[in-house]
């Protein structure tokens, strides 16, 4: 930028490249998303937070049940003795779990409330973590027969899961999602389940939420407890951090076996099934933020977008206003077309306040498209319009706002609304492909890439022997020395066809290695 460049006085008081932890925060807050419970590591999701997850969650249930998963719903307290029968799954997540014990209080006698010594619960009950164990349980009363087969369910829920280092939407203590549980006859139908959970997510982040995603397998150290296969999608953060954004589990029979789901195949034998569980979360929102939000606040990218348009008159309790707000109320009319495969959804915002005030409102909130009407506008026809993904005028530092004609705006909105949606993916996917290094041959590379590129380094995607074991696990622990992790081997990947940069021994294939959430 030259020493010319006009000064942007931009929305938000933390700029990404000083502080990008607190710059998140900042966001959440100025974006009116979510706040702090009370209670640690729970928040409170507000309207348009939630808005977001409603979207999402609208857009990936069609995709679930398009593949012709049902919607259940399964309790909230699992018994420990689920948990117990599958010693992988519970050492998996037993430093995580909450537990009820007690099923009353009673008064202290200094005012205060204990739980009752009289009604401690003869089995202690598990908050749900995740549903594997309680939907086994379920499973093996309703697959008696291989026509029972595929048995695909999936619910969408809140877990528990009790963690040390909490940040919203990122990583909280309760949090929502969706899980989907199957059942199937053999190995191969439930790898090709796996996999198309996997290729749902992958359509979804990138479709939907214009998040650029890269599909892959976890390696051994990353699979869920108790799995045979972990594949997840891997989204780049602005730091050049990774987040898990989605996961696709191929079980195997252990969860079967410890479950007893067994069918009786063609030939009348008895068989366990091959299971396998998938899911996203509310972090997926916290993959919005990061990817997309700028020095402004939020930008949300319209498919996902609670309010596409929002249509602000500027009001100033002046005879004119009962004008103006006809003249919205007539555009809002014209605004009942359809984008991105549904009805436009538009917001005419009358309530009291200055009109810049609402703007920025708006802007940190993200809306697509903010519409602004005044007085002079109305009597030329025209609108205000200004455009999130392309808010500022780099040659006056000043909002971008396009005026154009009432008819033109309603004519074009709908492809303004695509175009914000390609190009907050095309930002973010350019972005992503910018910042992953290839050709680092030996681990000194590895470690000098992370400790000397710089506040945001990336990620880097190196050949490895895929050792097991011992092996791995040196492996491992060097990564933590310096703050890495594996995220998985991306299945589009080149063929390996050098050594591996942690044994030195031939590659068998490509992994990406990066700082993450």
């Amino acid at each position: 930028m030259s020493n010319n460049a006009p000064t942007i006085r931009h929305a938000l008081n933390v700029k990404r490249e000083d502080d990008f932890a607190k710059w998140y925060q900042e966001v959440i807050t100025a974006a009116d998303m979510a706040e702090e419970s009370g209670v640690r590591g729970c928040m409170v999701i507000k309207p348009w937070g939630y808005g977001i997850w409603e979207r999402i969650q609208r857009l990936l249930d069609d995709r679930i049940k398009e593949a012709g998963v049902q919607n259940t719903y399964f309790p909230l307290f699992i018994p420990l003795k689920n948990f117990e029968r599958e010693a992988d799954h519970v050492d998996g997540f037993a430093k995580e779990m909450a537990v009820v014990t007690h099923h009353r209080l009673i008064g202290d006698g200094k005012g205060g409330l204990i739980p009752d010594p009289e009604a401690k619960l003869e089995e202690p009950l598990v908050v749900r973590p995740t549903s594997e164990t309680i939907i086994g349980d379920a499973m093996a009363r309703w697959v008696q027969s291989w026509r029972n087969l595929p048995l695909m369910l999936n619910q969408w829920a809140n877990v528990v899961r009790w963690e040390m280092r909490t940040r919203m939407f990122l990583r909280t203590s309760e949090f929502l999602w969706q899980e989907g549980h199957t059942a199937h006859a053999t190995r191969e139908e439930a790898v090709a389940e796996t996999h198309r959970a996997l290729e749902m997510y992958r359509a979804c982040a990138e479709q939907d939420l214009a998040l650029p995603v890269i599909a892959g397998e976890k390696p051994e150290n990353e699979r869920f407890p108790g799995a045979d296969e972990t594949w997840s999608i891997e989204a780049m953060m602005q730091d050049g951090k990774a987040l898990q954004a989605g996961t696709s589990h191929y079980l195997g029979t252990s969860f079967a076996t410890a479950a007893g789901i067994q069918f009786q195949d063609r030939e009348g034998v008895q068989q366990y099934a091959h299971t396998t569980s998938w899911g996203v979360s509310t972090r997926m929102i916290g993959g919005v933020i990061m990817a997309h939000g700028d020095d402004d606040g939020l930008r949300v990218p319209p498919r996902i977008a609670p309010h596409q348009i929002v249509i602000l008159p500027m009001l100033r309790d002046k005879p004119e206003d009962e004008a103006v707000l006809a003249y919205c109320e007539e555009l809002y009319a014209s605004l009942q077309g359809n984008a991105l495969g549904e009805k436009m959804r538009i917001l005419l915002d009358k309530t009291p306040g200055k009109a810049t005030a609402k703007r920025w409102d708006w802007v940190r909130k993200g809306a697509p498209l903010i519409v602004e009407v005044g007085p002079r506008d109305m009597e030329n026809g025209k609108v205000a319009m200004l455009r999130r993904d392309a808010l500022w005028n780099a040659d006056n530092g000043k909002p971008a706002m396009n005026f154009v004609t009432r008819e033109q705006f309603a004519a074009d909105a709908a492809q303004l609304l695509e175009d914000i949606q390609t190009s907050l993916f095309e930002e973010a996917r350019n972005r992503r492909d910018a910042n992953i290094t290839r050709g680092l041959t030996d681990w000194h590379g590895v470690v000098n890439f992370f400790r000397k590129g710089g506040k945001y380094p990336g990620w880097v995607e190196v050949q490895w022997a895929k050792p097991t074991g011992a092996a791995l696990e040196q492996v491992v622990e060097r990564l933590k020395d310096e703050k890495l992790t594996f995220r998985n081997v991306p299945r589009d990947a080149a063929e390996a066809d050098g050594v591996c940069v942690f044994t030195g021994e031939p590659a068998v294939e490509r992994i990406l290695v990066a700082r993450a959430y």
